[in-house]
């Protein structure tokens, strides 16, 4: 069958292909010089518009499917050194709506190099399936699947391609379909007989998942002294076990190392020393380091270090760090400047897996609790790889005479190592690692999935740091706590098998009858039900499945959100996702809902739906809704593990019941925000620029309309709240509105380019004299300091040319804009640059001068730019008097229609208005300007996000969640996690225990809660708090205080019924479903110490 694909554009074609004729890549071997390396783009691949020739001959190894019809570049490219074996995609437009997450993260240059790598993915289980998932996703030009095998009812619990109906079929061929839906774009072929080395010439990475230590040590050595080197990665998952190998070539060179943006500075002196000091403005930390390079820029004074040469720093402290130069010569330090860093690529000296086995060097660590573990997996792998080889067979779950082999191989090995052997070759450790060698867990292969497909990405652009070069991790903690027999491994004939053959079959029924609540059906949920419905949670008769979330799919959803199609754009993401989580295993028993998780929607998710849940799994983008959800499991005392991402990091908690402390118990610091005056008055970087273009976007085109909208609809209520309010605030609002219907009410076209042509007078032109009048260059602050020093910029006026097509382009915006708040038709000659050019050469434009008395806020306190005044309430009345004369001039009906921002079409004009309102005012302060995809990013507060580190992320998750159905594990057992793909580190920890409060011979955690049942009275909770030693002085529901011991008044209610006093003074209106309320109980001890006690819950029926 033909997969479907995403646009309904021409039809798929599925072509055959003789090996030798895919393989028509034209690139000589000769070798590369050491200063640039040769680039190739293959035709190896052959997509439905290849040519004829290529479509007619016979075979029957290979099919293609889908994707891009531009076959024609084979050309050879000079490259500069930073770039490997890398094509030349430039013909290839990038999907800024489709891939702007990914774009955030990865930059153009790296897409578009992504765009033209070619990836063999060889061995289609599990693990092949989710990196080829991460790779087409990305958007790399093709991806050619290899297996010889078939899909066996075995592979069904890792690959979320395969159903029973394809079981006998092809594994590679099963793939393609499914696979090629995730992305159109990307030609997908198969490979389905025996891989030559000479098939590799064809590709720029080459992953194998499922090979033999021989074979791969064959097919490295011929990417490893092809010429440009072939990018080599070989990855296995065994059971609870993965290692990566990663062989880049003998000189990779890494352009960006952490994908960080340069760090930077702004200089407020430099002393003229043999090493220079360098100090900084406090407005932020630096962040550079000794060793660093650096460029000086805008230094008045010391031009010499202008110069744009690199220099190298150390002594780096939070604010300053000193130059290695002498600057005894150079010119005084007069002001100004930006101190730059400037991020160096590195070489990489690979070694072939040949010589890698023998002498692997370091190992990169996940978990410093297990820092002997990676010699020990290494040897283990090397002895699977011989039990193999040997019998040709992987050991039999719960055979200890296979285990032994296994074990027994180790050993001969490990005597064989000389002085590199190891001490403890751990008879136990190996023994779980032959009964589950044969499976394919998918947690396992979700988590080496994202790690591999990154350390694709990294090998097809250069962009972040390689694994060096092996990788071992192993999850034995979340095997079950209690002892194992044989038999519980012994296989069901169901597609959970492979599982079982690592777990048994008894937590296996834990894993089915499991109610799990997810909350989030974004990029993290639809990875959470892909795993669940593999692992078989909530897939027995007694599970069940909930999923919620009040969100629309849109297309910048569809690069890592790999449940959803583009026919999907619209519609809910819980129901979508649901359906396709369903067409998974369709034993799941699913129920997607569409309401957001809060306060407001607790008639929906009500203490039956929490009380009987199994396990709470977040999957959220936002610090409030996970806050929320963390006090309800604290409340009910269910797990909730609780994941996020950012870029190319991860990380995830574990929130265990009495365990662990909650995700509440420690919080990130907030984030730094500009002060108002800075945003608005006196900017230095594109941030405050692009945060106060948002700003005004949101006043002009959403709020003022709204405002308008507001008092049409009910000017008598609207006037009165004005006048009631009679403060500066009130004031702006009325003054808004009269502008709008007065002044500059617009009516025809012209009227909204005249609009926004004086905008542009006023914001970067008149505003700016006005700055400077009031503080012109020279003036000084109270203390006689110069007020225009660092970090202020002075700022220039602005001239307006209509030939700048910058200014040209913020008119166009602007006046569009502004017209669709009026409903005014926009006519197509506003999109001529020289119609629309006279249209502004009509506009007068009044002469500006600048007022003595204008008031600028400097204060960096000031949470207002508004100023009270005195006369505001009769500014107020003269305002609502002449409002009341324009609106009689009004058409009946007339009402205007706010914009709400919407960052991802980019047809709307919002984000030219956007990018042009920043690009003018960073020119009138000489900061650097932004295109408009980085002016989406930070205007957009787009997150940056990637499908690797999201997979990632679930696969750790979902081993701890073996952990939690279990329900035997220990603190130790459990692990936090995190990581960043782009170093690559992984830093794994045992969570934090929860604080613990201590009461004679009582102790409680956050987790405890207290419960009274029999609906008691005020007295019987005294003294039943009385009984443990504590003296109760203040009782309160909600914000309302029931009892408190000095009030006299309050003795009256002793005898009065604790539900009762909620309702008559709290006037607590309790729902017909809720049969408990909740009260806050201040107590103190015998020695009138203050005890902080649990939450009590009082249970009335």
């Amino acid at each position: 069958m033909l997969p479907r694909k995403r646009a309904a554009a021409d039809g798929v074609v599925v072509v055959e292909s003789d090996t030798e004729t895919t393989a028509n890549n034209n690139n000589n071997n000769n070798a590369a010089t050491s200063s640039f390396k040769k680039q190739r783009l293959h035709s190896c691949i052959i997509a439905a518009a290849a040519s004829t020739d290529s479509t007619t001959k016979n075979g029957d190894n290979s099919a293609s499917v889908g994707g891009n019809s531009d076959q024609s570049n084979t050309r050879v490219v000079e490259s500069s050194p930073s770039i490997m074996a890398l094509g030349d995609a430039n013909h290839t437009e990038i999907d800024e709506d489709l891939h702007s997450r990914q774009l955030a993260v990865y930059g153009r240059e790296t897409m578009r190099r992504l765009f033209a790598s070619n990836i063999l993915i060889s061995g289609m289980q599990g693990l092949g399936a989710e990196i080829a998932k991460n790779l087409i996703l990305a958007g790399v030009k093709s991806v050619t699947l290899h297996d010889e095998g078939v899909v066996e009812l075995w592979d069904l619990s890792s690959n979320f391609v395969f159903s029973e109906s394809d079981i006998g079929k092809n594994r590679a061929l099963a793939s393609v379909q499914k696979l090629q839906e995730l992305n159109n774009a990307v030609v997908i072929s198969t490979l389905t007989t025996k891989l030559t080395k000479e098939q590799l010439s064809d590709f720029q990475a080459v992953v194998f998942t499922d090979i033999s230590l021989e074979k791969a040590i064959e097919f490295n050595d011929y990417c490893h002294s092809h010429q440009p080197p072939i990018s080599f990665i070989k990855s296995e998952v065994r059971g609870l076990f993965g290692s990566i190998f990663c062989d880049f070539g003998p000189e990779f060179t890494v352009i960006d190392v952490d994908g960080e943006d340069p760090h930077t500075g702004i200089i407020a002196s430099i002393s003229n020393d043999n090493t220079a000091l360098v100090s900084c403005v406090d407005d932020e930390r630096l962040e550079f380091q000794d060793g660093d390079l650096v460029v000086f820029s805008e230094v008045h004074g010391m031009t010499e270090l202008n110069d744009g040469k690199p220099r190298k720093i150390k002594s780096a402290r939070p604010y300053s760090f000193t130059l290695e130069e002498d600057t005894t010569n150079f010119g005084m330090y007069i002001k100004g400047g930006i101190v730059t860093q400037v991020k160096q690529p590195k070489v990489l000296n690979f070694k072939p897996l040949r010589e890698a086995i023998k002498d692997p060097g370091d190992f990169l660590l996940s978990d410093f609790s297990k820092f002997d573990r990676p010699p020990l997996l290494h040897l283990a792998f090397q002895a699977l790889d011989k039990f193999v080889s040997d019998l040709g067979r992987f050991p039999v779950a719960g055979s200890e005479a296979d285990a032994e082999k296994l074990i027994s191989i180790a050993g001969n090995i490990n005597e064989g190592l000389g002085d590199g052997k190891v001490e403890d070759i751990n008879p136990k450790l190996l023994r779980y690692f032959a009964f589950g060698s044969r499976a394919v867990l998918n947690p396992m292969a979700a988590m080496f999935g994202g790690i591999v497909g990154q350390e694709v990405v990294k090998a097809c652009s250069g962009k972040f740091h390689p694994l060096f070069q092996f990788f071992y991790f192993d999850s034995v903690e979340s095997l079950p706590t209690e002892p194992l027999d044989a038999s519980d491994f012994k296989p069901l004939n169901s597609r959970y098998d492979a599982q079982i053959s690592v777990f048994g079959s008894k937590l296996q029924k834990k894993l089915e009858d499991a109610k799990v609540f997810i909350v989030g059906s974004g990029a993290l949920g639809c990875e959470f039900l892909k795993n669940i419905a593999l692992m078989g949670v909530s897939c027995g008769d007694q599970g069940k499945l909930t999923i919620t979330d009040d969100d629309v799919i849109e297309k910048s959803n569809l690069s890592r959100q790999f449940l959803f199609r583009d026919w999907n754009i619209g519609q809910a993401k819980s129901t979508v996702a649901a359906s396709a989580a369903a067409s998974i295993n369709p034993r799941l028993n699913i129920e997607a809902l569409q309401n957001r998780v809060g306060p407001e929607t607790e008639n929906v998710f009500d203490d039956n739906f929490w009380e009987n849940l199994t396990v709470v799994i977040n999957a959220l983008d936002n610090v409030n809704a996970r806050l929320y959800v963390d006090q309800r499991c604290l409340y009910f005392q269910k797990p909730l593990l609780e994941s996020g991402t950012l870029g190319a990091k991860c990380n995830t908690q574990m929130v265990i019941p009495h365990l662990t402390e909650n995700y509440g118990a420690s919080r990130d610091p907030p984030e730094k925000q500009a002060p108002m005056c800075t945003v608005h008055s006196f900017p230095h970087n594109i941030d405050h620029c692009l945060t106060w273009a948002r700003s005004e976007f949101e006043g002009l085109l959403e709020k003022t309309p709204a405002e308008v909208n507001a008092y049409l609809s009910n000017p008598v209520e609207y006037k009165a709240a004005q006048r009631n309010a009679g403060d500066a605030q009130a004031r702006d609002n009325l003054e808004r509105v009269l502008e709008c219907l007065d002044k500059e009410k617009c009516e025809t076209f012209q009227d909204c380019i005249t609009w926004a042509r004086l905008r542009f007078e006023d914001y970067f032109v008149n505003r700016v004299k006005q700055l400077i009048y009031t503080f012109p260059e020279d003036a000084a602050t109270s203390t006689g300091a110069p007020f225009w020093s660092a970090p202020k910029r002075f700022p220039h006026p602005l001239q307006f040319s209509a030939a700048d097509p910058s200014h040209l382009q913020f008119v166009m915006a602007g006046s569009i804009l502004r017209a669709e708040t009026f409903g005014i038709p926009v006519p197509d000659w506003v999109k001529h640059p020289k119609a629309l050019a006279e249209a502004v050469e009509k506009v007068i434009v009044p002469d500006f001068q600048p007022k003595k008395d204008a008031k600028i806020v400097t204060d960096e306190k000031a949470t207002t730019l508004s100023a009270a005044s005195v006369d505001d309430a009769a500014v107020i009345n003269e305002l609502i008097f002449r409002l009341e004369l324009c609106t009689q001039n009004l058409p009946q009906g007339f009402k205007m229609k706010p914009i709400q921002f919407e960052k991802d079409d980019d047809t709307n004009y919002h984000m030219d208005l956007i990018a042009g309102l920043a690009n003018m005012r960073a020119r009138n302060y000489c900061i650097p300007e932004v295109d408009k995809l980085k002016a989406k990013f930070i205007a957009g507060r787009i997150i940056p996000a990637i499908a690797t580190s999201t997979a990632m992320a679930t696969g750790l998750v979902c081993l701890e969640l073996y952990k939690a159905l279990d329900g035997g594990h220990k603190l130790e057992d459990y692990r936090n996690t995190f990581a960043n793909l782009a170093l690559p580190l992984f830093s794994m920890a045992e969570p934090v225990p929860p604080k613990v409060i201590k009461h004679g011979d009582m102790s409680w955690t956050v987790w405890d809660r207290w419960i009274l049942r029999d609906n008691p009275t005020l007295r019987e909770l005294l003294e039943w708090l009385k009984d443990k030693g504590l003296n109760a002085y203040s009782i309160s529901y909600g914000s309302c205080l029931l009892y408190n011991s000095m009030f006299p008044r309050h003795r009256d209610r002793m005898d009065k019924k604790m539900v009762d006093l909620a309702r008559e003074v709290a006037k607590a209106e309790l729902p017909p479903n809720r049969n408990h309320l909740d009260v806050v109980v201040a107590c103190e001890d015998d020695e009138d110490n203050d005890i902080d006690i649990p939450q009590v819950s009082i249970y009335f029926s």
